[in-house]
């Protein structure tokens, strides 16, 4: 007897190359990316050190704005009396004002940064 699926002689075989294989979800899961490299301690005390130093410059240089526009100091120095055309522009209150508020700014946009640090993860 002779076997249906053999060829005839002479005859290639009829073959099929197999065909791949296609993974599924449900067999195999997704591959995750890696997660970024974690920054050195150095790194990290750096930026801890930087934001702190922010903050501090931040609040004393809004404090000093808000406060040195209304002492005698602001109108009475050195470089008022060199330029003493300016010194109607700097004792004006709307002037001593809007030193006062970026003042305030300043010391606004010290602690949001301190409030919303973040420490790289």
């Amino acid at each position: 007897m002779t076997d249906p699926t053999s060829s005839a002689p002479g005859n290639p075989p009829d073959s099929e190359p197999p065909a791949p294989e296609t993974p599924t979800a449900v067999l195999e899961p997704p591959q995750l990316p890696e997660p970024p490299p974690s920054p050195h301690r150095i790194q990290l005390w750096m930026h801890r050190v930087s934001v702190f130093l922010f903050v501090l410059v931040s609040a004393v240089a809004g404090v000093l704005l808000i406060i040195l526009p209304w002492t005698t100091g602001w109108t009475d120095n050195y470089f008022l009396q060199t330029f003493p055309n300016l010194r109607p522009v700097i004792a004006n209150g709307f002037f001593r004002g809007v030193c006062s508020g970026l003042g305030i700014l300043d010391i606004w946009i010290g602690f949001w940064e301190a409030l919303h640090y973040h420490e790289q993860q």
